[in-house]
């Protein structure tokens, strides 16, 4: 008798959905909830605010049945600070503290595991106009104290957290964090300043899990852009390098090593930038390392040589040999793949992915169902790809696709539909705001079921 092979994948790998608390709770002034910094964005024509977004705040009984129909063994959201801190300081907030208990409690009773991230571009308000948010060391100690009070209430409901959303985001856009740069501040000076005190935040909450929770599991995250050199010419090699180092590879080797790199401080040295490095700051990363990485993959692009030294990674282009989706961003799975075979083979720690997916524009057909085959594909191709790089050795303990339910998109728009179950409004209508199972949600379905036996 053959004996029938084994999957590669492991019984206890987490598939699942990922979003975020703005794109989905709505209900911003329930609950004693302040206001964010996302709550302050102007809104684009033909945008939505994030007032209502999906309802999530008032559905999310309805929406964890359907995500326990579908399979899902992990759930990735973010808590909102402002729930919790609604100024960012002060007193806890009961009535927030106790939404995300019901919401992790209900997860956990339909034998989902909770994936949560502490920070996701919403800094409180109040925080950003009384300190510049994390351009102070104020703020970090506040979100110390915020990752303390809620690794202390939810000990036993949630074992996997995440630190910072896309943290390598902050180099180039310090305003995520709620920090916009003086006029007579050196901006890439600047940019490094909010960066440091970033990772400080990032390494205290990562001592701070340790202390409360020490069964839990932390990781550091980025948003990995695969990048090609856009030709064979070695000053186009060499300059995709340069950009992979500074925009990841930075970020994984201070999650997973605990130090600033010399390609990093060298170049510091040379520009005469000065880290804002206090007593104990180096020792605290060198000891605060993660359990897992993880990132968000969506695209891939080419970077050409450019003559003059930018720290804003410049050179970027789209690759001619590549499909686009409708907002132009790069269909490349096998660039999946690739980041999942450098990042192990740098740190040889478990990765996990928390996002992957494709925004496309979406109708509700007459009968209520939504024929979404790009989407199965795009997913289809792309766990492929994860599971080739699994053969190949390496470690993954979960495949998050970005979305679930469909949620207002980072600029607020509801055109740009991304998941697997079709939420009825639409950029300025909210219509009813009922759930429809699109094809791909029985795709998705059958996928969990089999563990990636068939895609």
């Amino acid at each position: 008798m053959s004996q029938q092979r084994k999957s590669i994948i492991p019984d206890d790998f987490l598939w699942g959905g990922a979003v975020t608390s703005f794109q989905t709770e709505g209900a911003w002034n329930e609950g004693g909830k302040g206001l964010s910094i996302v709550d302050a964005r102007p809104i684009p024509k033909g945008h939505s605010d994030w007032k209502v977004a999906v309802d999530f705040y008032h559905r999310y009984k309805e929406d964890i049945a359907l995500f326990k129909e579908l399979g899902f063994t992990a759930y990735r959201t973010s808590i909102a600070w402002t729930r919790i801190f609604p100024d960012g300081e002060g007193e806890p907030n009961e009535a927030g503290l106790a939404f995300y208990d019901a919401v992790f409690d209900e997860l956990r009773a339909n034998g989902i595991e909770p994936v949560i991230t502490l920070y996701h571009f919403d800094l409180p308000l109040a925080l950003a106009k009384k300190y510049n948010g994390f351009a102070s060391r104020k703020v970090v100690d506040l979100f110390e104290r915020y990752a303390r009070t809620v690794f202390a209430r939810y000990r036993g409901k949630v074992n996997y957290w995440l630190t910072f959303n896309e943290q390598n985001l902050v180099l180039e856009q310090p305003h995520l964090w709620g920090a916009i740069g003086p006029e007579d501040e050196d901006p890439e000076a600047f940019a490094y300043r909010v960066c440091h005190n970033v990772f400080i935040a990032h390494a205290k909450a990562v001592k701070a899990l340790r202390e409360i929770a020490p069964e839990a599991k932390i990781g550091g995250m980025v948003t990995y852009l695969t990048t090609y050199p856009a030709t064979c010419r070695p000053e186009d090699a060499l300059a995709n390098v340069q950009a992979k180092e500074l925009f990841i590879d930075f970020f994984f080797d201070v999650f997973a090593r605990g130090a600033y790199p010399r390609y990093v401080t060298n170049r510091l040295e040379k520009k005469g930038i000065c880290l804002p490095l206090e007593a104990g700051d180096e020792e605290l990363l060198r000891s605060q390392t993660v359990d897992f990485l993880s990132f968000s993959y969506y695209q891939s692009q080419i970077v050409r040589h450019q003559e003059q030294d930018e720290w804003i990674i410049k050179g970027l282009e789209p690759n001619p040999h590549l499909p686009k989706t409708k907002w132009g961003w790069a269909i490349d799975p096998i660039g999946l793949r690739m980041a999942l075979k450098d990042v192990y083979a740098r740190y040889q720690m478990p990765i996990f992915i928390t996002e992957n997916g494709i925004g496309l524009e979406e109708e509700l057909n007459e009968d209520g169902t939504v024929e979404d085959d790009e989407r199965i594909d795009y997913l289809r191709r792309h766990i492929e790809q994860m599971k080739m790089a699994m053969e190949e050795g390496v470690e993954v303990i979960g495949y998050l696709m970005w979305g679930a339910t469909d949620l207002l998109s980072s600029q607020g728009e509801m055109r740009k539909r991304y998941g697997v179950i079709f939420v009825n409004r639409d950029d300025e209508n909210l219509r009813d705001l009922k759930r429809y199972k699109k094809k791909s949600f029985y795709w998705f379905q059958r996928v969990i079921r089999t563990n990636g036996e068939e895609l």
